[in-house]
């Protein structure tokens, strides 16, 4: 029986792996997941692929700050979705923005263009664009294969409504794919309040590292600071565990 596509937001090669043995059916791979996600290394997508045998789906996103690029940010751009396909993505993930927030189409499809038939998933800036129904259809014009969305609130659980009329108006036409802060508490609220059909979702747990303990004034990040002495990783137990409950769960 068919169960609802669990897709899994992976930082790192070993959290790309977890999701695999926890039994996710996608993985989009990502860096740097503080800031909401961006690209990943090569050395990161070749070992994944060598590694993986479910679909890759790799973000192409150069900074954080917003989606509105510069000319050499867009190169770089690219870039990126030139040596993704060519290493083995199943797709690439961005989203680009004009400086007032709506779908900048000919960037957009420049990228669609080189993703030589890959999927292609317009991101999260979706949650900020001013008329999400416009910008549905303009997505689907271009040949948008899915839009991953919170329904422009925090999370999924407060954007439900939404989500469930951009499913309706979508009518098969391009996937909606829940995400942004789908836990196992909120899981079947979700699925039942917007109709979904796969979700997206980061599962992690603390990982110590105490190779930077003997100096803890030293510090290498930003103004967040979080702790240099553990780090995120996808839990493969609890991706297991939404997994066999998905399984249980009515077929889409």
């Amino acid at each position: 029986m068919a169960r609802i596509t669990l897709e899994i937001c992976a930082g790192s090669i070993d959290d790309a792996i977890a999701a695999e043995a926890g039994g996710a059916d996608r993985v989009e791979l990502n860096s740097s997941l503080m800031l909401g996600g961006l690209t990943p290394s090569l050395g990161t997508l070749v070992e994944a692929r060598r590694a993986l045998r479910i679909p890759i789906c790799c973000m192409v996103r150069p900074r954080g700050g917003g989606f509105c690029y510069t000319a050499a940010e867009m190169k770089t751009m690219e870039r990126d979705v030139e040596l993704a396909v060519a290493h083995g993505a199943d797709g690439v993930v961005f989203g680009i923005l004009t400086g007032d927030g709506r779908i900048d189409a000919p960037r957009t499809r420049r990228l669609i263009a080189l993703a030589g038939g890959r999927e292609v998933v317009f991101h999260r800036a979706f949650d900020v664009v001013p008329d999400p129904f416009a910008a549905l259809e303009q997505l689907i014009d271009l040949g948008v294969t899915r839009i991953l969305t919170s329904g422009q609130e925090a999370t999924p659980y407060n954007g439900a409504a939404l989500i469930r009329r951009l499913i309706e108006r979508a009518a098969g036409r391009i996937e909606i794919l829940p995400g942004g802060g789908i836990d196992r508490f909120n899981l079947a609220d979700v699925i039942a309040r917007t109709g979904c059909t796969q979700i997206h979702m980061a599962l992690h747990r603390s990982r110590t590292d105490t190779s930077a303990a003997a100096r803890p004034h030293v510090y290498f990040g930003g103004e967040l600071r979080p702790p240099e002495t553990e780090y995120a990783v996808i839990d493969t137990e609890a991706v297991r565990c939404v997994a066999d409950e998905l399984g249980r769960l009515p077929a889409p």
